[in-house]
């Protein structure tokens, strides 16, 4: 187990700034999550205690606590009275891999764990600034769908898609609660590849409500176009995914 000792290397890691509207315990909290998450603080590590902290980064000790306390929240801190708080492994993070064109149904399965969406809307819709993104005219019709995505019943993703009826239209038809790659691929029309971004993105108040997030936490958002193999796009998707339970993993070769 690690100590106090690591303080000055961990303080190096953290940089809050007052030119932003993000409140200090925020920052605090994000940067701190980035860092556990991506194996730059070890599980296992014992984080400053909340005075020392507060005292080197120029911030009150409210401001410390209220973001330790969210990190127990949510797993990821654990507190050992006078030993402070710890570093812990979260037993519910998900690791899907990232290394071929899957949807959120086969993630979930590949990893052992059960999926189901609740959708929240399904209509028809002409969108202009959609249809641009289609590079498609402005009177195309799109399936508009948003989900709710669960992996054993725990919500981890909302995600709000597009697709071109024009092109797919059996998807209107179906049940699209379980996976609308496996109802293109039925339909005739299986995707064959996907340019895919991901970025940090914070929670609104109705996605707050969906995690059951008492306060906005970092999440991922992943915006993914989606081809058919004759280079048409099907479909134009922004998922946004918890960012305390999901994390990806990728495999480089050289």
């Amino acid at each position: 187990m690690e100590d106090l000792d690591t303080a000055p290397s961990i303080l190096d890691m953290l940089h809050l700034r007052d030119d932003t509207a993000m409140p200090m315990y925020q920052q605090l909290e994000q940067q701190l999550t980035v860092l556990i998450e991506n194996g730059s603080i070890a599980v296992g590590t014992t984080l400053p205690a909340e005075r020392q902290l507060a005292e080197k980064l120029g911030v009150s000790r409210v401001t410390v606590q209220r973001s330790y306390n969210a990190l127990r929240q949510r797993n990821l801190l654990s507190a050992h009275g006078r030993l402070g708080s710890i570093v812990q492994e979260n037993p519910h993070q998900l690791h899907p891999g990232m290394d071929r064109l899957k949807g959120f149904t086969q993630e979930m399965r590949e990893i052992g764990r059960v999926p189901s969406s609740k959708i929240v809307k399904k209509n028809i819709v002409r969108d202009r600034s959609i249809a641009s993104i289609f590079g498609l005219p402005s009177t195309a019709k799109f399936l508009h769908l948003v989900r709710v995505r669960f992996g054993d019943g725990i919500p981890l993703s909302h995600e709000v898609a597009w697709y071109d009826i024009g092109a797919a239209p059996g998807l209107l038809d179906g049940d699209l609660s379980q996976s609308v790659y496996a109802r293109l691929a039925e339909c005739g029309t299986p995707l064959a590849y996907c340019e895919q971004a991901i970025e940090a993105a914070s929670p609104n108040r109705e996605e707050c409500k969906i995690f059951g997030f008492t306060e906005p936490a970092p999440c991922l958002l992943i915006k993914r176009r989606s081809f058919a193999r004759d280079g048409r796009m099907l479909e134009y998707v922004e998922g946004l995914f918890r960012g305390d339970l999901y994390t990806y993993r990728l495999m480089l070769k050289v």
